[in-house]
């Protein structure tokens, strides 16, 4: 499944490590740029390069926030539902952005623009609530910065 130009790139990483199984996370990121996502065959395609059970390729993609095991929309954004965030007011951020994008977590807008995803934690408690869309990071956002911020991606 993967192409010539995808294993090439996945064998230059795994060429960087002492063992090919340690290129792992930069192989799933290998085939996600190219792909959008992970599928199973990718896995597969993966854990055959590397030499590692297809189950523990999966175990890593499955472990990483960024590594995305279903087709997404075009935009990705992660929201923390962290502790800081959650106390900071995640909760109508939330229902906010799901009633104006008309989805939950895990849902992608009709148009396919947004993929709507959870994360445990951005790093930014000080700053909550916080999101990032794709690799932009929004800190102490309002109901209010959510138009302004959804707008760029249109």
């Amino acid at each position: 499944m993967l192409s010539e130009e995808e294993r090439h790139e996945i064998m230059k990483e795994a060429a960087m490590f002492p063992h090919p199984e340690a290129a792992c996370v930069e192989a799933l990121k290998v085939v996600q740029s190219h792909r959008g996502w992970v599928s199973d065959e990718g896995i597969r395609d993966v854990a055959d390069i590397l030499g590692m059970p297809a189950e523990d390729v999966d175990g890593v993609a499955t472990f990483y926030t960024r590594i995305y095991r279903k087709p997404v929309g075009r935009n990705v954004i992660l929201l923390c539902d962290g502790a800081g965030c959650m106390i900071a007011g995640y909760e109508s951020l939330y229902s906010y952005i799901s009633s104006r994008l008309s989805v939950r977590f895990g849902e992608t807008t009709g148009d396919g623009r947004f993929t709507l995803l959870p994360v445990s934690c951005l790093g930014r408690c000080d700053r909550s609530p916080c999101m990032m869309i794709n690799d932009d990071t929004y800190d102490q956002l309002t109901i209010g910065d959510i138009e302004t911020v959804l707008d760029k991606y249109r």
